[in-house]
């Protein structure tokens, strides 16, 4: 049967693709007429929405910080549904703690996650890219990767790092036909920043601070992700692209 949609005709894979921000892209992707391999460690819950979109969906255990996990992911696609030719690395964990208390276990592992995850799904899925004839890359960084914050060292480093991973690929692979891009959301409400203490009055404070007064959903976020993956944006590679209800349209005395 022949997909139709925004996004037909797309092979995509997302990581972190189970819950958050991640199940909000591959549902929309989905729906957008692509098909999706969600790729996250999260088994249960990746395994019931890919069982829920249906035979457009698949859903694979991966460790982004593993390069031999990536390359049975991209083989995986390759099986399932024909090379890959969009790559949502969204995967991503955040830690708080004062730089002068940051185990550097903590750091290594944001650092592997956040960052080397991204370089290594860059790095694994350009063969396949080149084959096809292009594709697009989307790193998920962060307002923390345009801006610095208090407590989140070692998170706005790894964030920092992948929007100039974005730009330096970008100029190395446009050649290919694959256009990197990096997108920046702010306060998203999400399980993992529920985990990490943001609870109902945490999401009041973080919306009173930006121009539209309230945090973000991942449905806020998945539209971006929709535009970045389709032809729609072919002339978009190396940009930034922040998604933040107005947090970063301030300096120091606004907000």
């Amino acid at each position: 049967m022949t997909s139709t949609g925004r996004l037909a005709g797309k092979v995509a894979i997302v990581t972190g693709g189970a819950q958050g921000q991640g199940e909000a892209i591959s549902r929309a992707f989905v729906a957008e007429g692509a098909r999706v391999v969600i790729a996250d460690v999260a088994d249960e819950p990746g395994t019931l929405l890919a069982k829920e979109l249906g035979d457009n969906a698949r859903f694979v255990h991966h460790d982004v910080s593993s390069e031999s996990s990536w390359a049975d992911v991209v083989a995986a696609t390759a099986e399932a549904f024909g090379p890959v030719t969009v790559l949502a690395n969204n995967a991503g964990i955040l830690r708080f703690n004062e730089i002068a208390t940051t185990p550097v276990e903590e750091y290594e592992l944001l650092w592997r996650v956040n960052t080397l995850g991204c370089f290594l799904g860059i790095k694994s899925v350009i063969s396949a890219m080149t084959e096809a004839g292009g594709g697009s890359i989307i790193n998920a960084s962060s307002i923390e990767g345009l801006a610095g914050m208090p407590l989140v060292a070692g998170y706005t480093s790894t964030k920092f790092a992948i929007r100039g991973l974005s730009k330096a690929a970008a100029l190395e692979l446009g050649p290919k036909g694959i256009r990197v891009n990096s997108v920046h959301p702010g306060m998203i409400d999400t399980g993992m920043t529920r985990a990490m203490g943001a609870d109902d009055s945490a999401m009041e404070w973080g919306g009173s601070k930006v121009a539209l007064k309230r945090v973000g959903v991942p449905a806020d976020i998945a539209p971006l992700y929709v535009y970045l993956a389709s032809d729609e944006s072919s002339y978009v590679t190396g940009a930034e692209i922040a998604i933040d209800g107005g947090a970063t349209a301030t300096h120091a005395y606004g907000g």
